[in-house]
């Protein structure tokens, strides 16, 4: 047990001495840096006849170089880059994972001393390590529904600005300086990527990269079906906007008649915790025997399985998608 702690105490004080370097280069303004060494590097070299030069725009996961080459070389770290601009947070997939590796050796250490069972350490490092990803998820979902619940004011706006006879892209820039966060940051990045020379459509189609909203994706076909084909857009993109507002209306009924089977399903899960505390003050002697018996640990282990199997079944049961 000694060595794991001395191991867990060596990686952390790396995992520490790195993210104190992160810091101060950031500190430090590491743009400004590159920017300078690649002029540096532009004005020194007169010929590239034999440079391979690659106009691809590559993702930054780190500022730390190592670390970028390790997660480009996992698939995951596309999927959390985006999860990561999604919600809007101003970090880097490198400081995250740093961050997740901190705190899960940070809760391994704390449970060992705590208690050397480790059936009890490996579950706290593990909560702990998943924190911030379920932080930035927590940040992503509530993002996606603020900008769900703009999108309808937004089709309003565009479509009033085209019956006003404003073009297309007037219409966006109506959105992106009258709307708030989230939805008037994105429309304007849109508009700005068409400003560049980037096509509608494609401007468009970059869109749902940066917003996972499903009913954003009903506008951004209907504005490209009617460039090919023509038609009145805003008469659609009215009635798209009544859609999205009865949507709403329909899932808070659902979540009204919903609302008692997250109660029983809160309750059932919050029994056998409750229960156990209580046994473990007023009689200790009583619960203590399914933490040392082997066959206490088995029985443990078995009601967590069978308690998550029915936590999986229990929220199926009470979603309604519409």
């Amino acid at each position: 047990m000694e060595i794991l702690i001395l191991i867990g105490t060596f990686l952390f004080t790396l995992t520490l001495i790195f993210g104190v370097y992160t810091s101060v280069q950031n500190l430090r303004n590491p743009k400004k840096r590159e920017v300078l060494r690649r002029l540096h590097t532009l004005s020194s070299t007169e010929y590239y006849e034999d440079e391979d030069v690659d106009i691809m725009r590559r993702r930054l996961y780190s500022d730390l170089p190592w670390l970028n080459e390790v997660l480009q070389s996992f698939r995951w770290t596309d999927r959390m880059g985006r999860l990561i601009e999604q919600s809007a947070i101003q970090t880097t997939l490198g400081a995250f994972v740093l961050l997740s590796g901190v705190m899960a050796i940070i809760g391994f250490l704390m449970s060992s001393w705590v208690t050397s069972n480790r059936l009890i350490s490996l579950p706290v490092a593990v909560f702990l390590g998943l924190l911030p990803y379920i932080y930035i998820s927590i940040k992503k979902t509530r993002r996606m529904e603020k900008f769900q619940r703009q999108l309808p004011d937004a089709l309003d706006l565009i479509a009033r600005a085209l019956k006003a006879g404003h073009a297309f892209t007037a219409g966006l820039k109506m959105v992106g300086d009258e709307m708030g966060q989230p939805l008037g940051t994105e429309f304007q990045k849109t508009l700005q990527e068409i400003n560049f020379g980037v096509s509608v459509p494609d401007a468009l189609k970059s869109l749902p990269n940066r917003v996972d909203c499903p009913d954003l994706k009903y506008f951004i076909i209907s504005v490209i079906l009617q460039r090919e084909t023509g038609g009145n857009l805003a008469e659609i993109l009215e009635k798209i906007a009544y859609l999205i507002r009865e949507r709403f209306k329909l899932q808070g009924r659902i979540r009204v008649l919903s609302a008692e089977g997250k109660l029983s399903a809160i309750i059932l899960i919050a029994i056998p915790f409750v229960v156990a505390l209580a046994l473990y003050f007023l009689n200790p002697g009583y619960i203590q025997i399914l933490f040392t018996d082997p066959f206490g640990k088995v029985l443990i282990t078995f009601a967590l399985v069978m308690m998550a199997i029915g936590i999986l079944i229990m929220k199926k049961m009470i979603r309604i998608r519409v």
